[in-house]
């Protein structure tokens, strides 16, 4: 949706083809960093995606064995750097919602429901798309086509393009629950909580009441089948494991993941593209994936728009695997494997080593800006700008 607004408000013509009656509205990426923020101020929606999200200034690694505090992080020190030194926490469904909205203000842009891809082909001259619509077959066409159609993505499969990697062994359970872990044990909006045996992650997103909702992603660590892992007593049992609280917790969403650390062998074949989960996927550790798709968006909107400008021809398409391919690998791929294996180390003497560097880097302001200036992938986007 991103993708479209972009193109949209360069004067392309646009068609997004969306399988699903609505968006699913389940827990997916929420953290929107400081690079993206700016470059959706440049869309016109950066401040409506603050406005509907959460803004997190710091966030917090804890050692969750002895409950202590290893080191805050504070994105003001980026001040200077980028129009938006936080994070924001703000729901996916409320981001493509907020494109939908604007996408309306342009004619040549439609937004299709129930129009699911089955089929993609292409030619020298144009591109095109079959779909399984609620009046049945219908084909489009057009010039490029963009495929942000997730992990399973059917044009990369029709393209023929590899999605090397692997998948994590274990599941992971996600739940949300109202419960102000702020209040009662001092916590940030954003926390990560080492632990060789059961790490867990726990962030806060305001909720479509706003009223606030805290986000849980743990490893399931057990070989039950997925009803019972789910169910509410062992739900409640994981959660007092985490955080004992003298009262149960009101649990709101409750699913079963399956992390993959893959990426494309390409983006791009002839005029038709990869951006977003189609072409790279990674754990969670960090909220990179989400902000690296729009990132890849973002990038194809200008070249597009250097074409249909008369700036470039065609061979400036190129540049696109040149960039976004690489960029992905080194602060997405890396980072995140990173700073799960950091959660999960097992291993007493680099498990404290580890902890320990977090520690020295918040404390000191030279390393603290430079972590966070690739944590929120500012970095990357200025790299992006040195390769040709």
């Amino acid at each position: 949706m991103v993708t479209a607004l972009a193109l949209a408000q360069r004067g392309m013509h646009v068609t997004v083809l969306e399988a699903e009656a609505t968006y699913d509205e389940k827990p997916r990426a929420a953290t929107t960093h400081a690079s993206t923020l700016d470059m959706l101020d440049g869309l016109g929606i950066g401040e409506e995606v603050v406005r509907q999200g959460l803004i997190s200034r710091r966030f917090q690694h804890w050692d969750r064995v002895s409950g202590k505090l290893i080191a805050e992080f504070d994105f003001s020190v980026l001040g200077g750097e980028t129009n938006h030194p936080y994070a924001v926490q703000c729901e996916s469904h409320k981001t493509v919602n907020i494109c939908a909205q604007s996408l309306t203000a342009f004619p040549d842009a439609t937004l299709l429901h129930r129009h699911e891809v089955v089929g993609v082909g292409r030619d020298a001259d144009h591109v095109w798309a079959d779909c399984d619509t609620p009046h049945g077959k219908q084909r489009f066409t057009g010039d490029y086509l963009v495929g942000t159609d997730g992990a399973r993505s059917i044009v990369r499969r029709l393209c023929d393009i590899d999605f090397a990697g692997y998948t994590f062994a274990e599941r992971f359970v996600g739940l949300t629950t109202p419960f102000d872990f702020e209040a009662k044990f001092g916590y940030s909006n954003r926390n990560y909580f080492a632990d060789p045996e059961r790490f867990v992650l726990l962030f806060k997103v305001s909720g479509n009441d706003f009223k606030g909702l805290w986000r849980v992603i743990s490893k399931d660590g057990m070989d039950e089948p997925d009803d019972v892992v789910l169910s509410e007593a062992k739900l409640q049992e994981r959660l007092q494991y985490f955080w004992p609280n003298d009262t149960r917790y009101d649990i709101h969403y409750r699913g079963l993941y399956k992390f993959h650390q893959r990426v494309a062998a390409q983006f791009s074949k002839g005029r038709m593209f990869l951006a977003g989960d189609a072409a790279h996927v990674n754990n969670p550790m960090g909220g990179l994936g989400m902000n690296s798709g729009i990132h890849d968006g973002m990038e194809l909107a200008l070249l597009f728009d250097l074409i249909q400008s008369g700036k470039a021809d065609a061979a400036i398409l190129a540049r696109y695997d040149r960039r976004r391919r690489p960029l992905n690998v080194e602060y997405v791929q890396q980072v995140t494997v990173a700073n799960k294996h950091r959660l999960e180390e097992k291993d007493p003497v680099i498990r404290r080593e580890r902890l320990d560097e977090l520690g020295k880097i918040v404390a000191d302001p030279v390393q603290h800006k430079a972590f966070l200036m690739r944590a929120s992938l500012i970095d990357s986007v200025r790299k992006a700008g040195t390769i040709d």
